[in-house]
């Protein structure tokens, strides 16, 4: 990972004339609260769901039911299809954010499907991308969450260069 600022991500977004929606699962509102902590963030976040219990990513992010009840909720299509839903879950005025980033996993001390703990599934998609990435985060349960929010900065980096 190449140490993305949330600052540093916030303007590359900016440059672009693009808003930002935040889809959490085991991040809990870590990466809508890193980006908040920069000044003038609101000109490019519109906000963010902390979509916790699997139920809530098909009933605010617009996740298949299928695609949960078939995968579990950590998995790379629920990443996608979180990222790609909170796009219009914070849409204002009728026009969804241009951006959606998204974060599942597993940050333990237990995993509840039999997938390794530090399991972690990033989703970004902007108007020309849909992406999904896997990690496997090693440490506690801070740790899995702090290692996410760094990604999501660094993978939606990535995904605004290509």
């Amino acid at each position: 990972m190449s140490g993305t600022t949330p600052a540093e991500a916030l303007d590359a977004l900016r440059e672009r004339g693009w808003t930002l929606g935040v889809a959490e699962s085991l991040t809990g509102g870590a990466v809508c609260a890193a980006l908040v902590a920069v000044p003038g963030a609101s000109a490019v976040l519109l906000g963010g769901v902390v979509a916790y219990a699997t139920r809530v990513k098909h009933t605010l992010l617009g996740v298949d039911t299928d695609l949960l009840e078939r995968y579990g909720p950590v998995h790379p299509e629920v990443a996608r299809h979180m990222a790609a839903g909170v796009r219009e879950a914070v849409a204002v005025d009728g026009l969804p954010a241009d951006v959606g980033v998204s974060t599942t996993g597993i940050a333990g001390p237990e995993s509840p499907d039999g997938q390794p703990v530090g399991t972690v599934h990033i989703g970004v998609v902007t108007p020309t991308v849909s992406l999904t990435r896997p990690f496997r985060f090693e440490g506690d349960r801070d740790a899995v969450r702090a290692q996410t929010v760094a990604a999501v900065l660094d993978v939606l980096a990535a995904a605004l260069r290509e």
